[in-house]
């Protein structure tokens, strides 16, 4: 399972609403013990609504299924149609962007697209994977469902 955590990690380095982490509980026993951690290797995931206590995940243990569930559940998007949901960065941006037409929408997403396998701080990667996220609400065929 190790390997599936560590890619599902990768994946959500630049999440703004995502941190994977774990904690090895043969050293970190205090926290396990805390967390109600009693078998390993155990998954929690926490959120608003769970509290500080987190809730267990049970689902697949591969990259696939953990994948799913953290998009499906726990990751924070920002959604056009309620922008106030998103930071003011990304307000900005929506704002900037539903000013030009579909053919500048489909070009600039494909120029973000092309640099998501580049070198870059975390908050920039982070910042166009948000930016990729409002292209795609906002490219032509998705306006249209809008």
């Amino acid at each position: 399972m190790k390997p599936a955590w560590d890619q599902l990690g990768s994946e959500f380095e630049a999440s703004t609403s995502v941190i994977i982490g774990d904690a090895d509980c043969t050293v970190e026993t205090e926290l396990c013990s805390d967390q109600g951690v009693s078998g390993y290797p155990t998954i929690k995931y926490y959120t608003g609504e769970t509290g500080s206590e987190g809730e267990s995940y049970s689902g697949g243990r591969d990259f696939d299924s953990l994948k799913k569930f953290t998009e499906d559940t726990l990751e924070v998007q920002c959604d056009i149609k309620e922008p106030e949901g998103c930071d003011e960065k990304e307000q900005k941006y929506i704002t900037k962007m539903s000013e030009k037409d579909g053919a500048a929408l489909t070009k600039e997403l494909a120029r973000l697209e092309g640099m998501k396998a580049g070198k870059m701080k975390a908050a920039q990667k982070a910042f166009l994977f948000q930016r990729i996220a409002i292209l795609q609400q906002m490219a032509p065929g998705a306006k249209e469902e809008l």
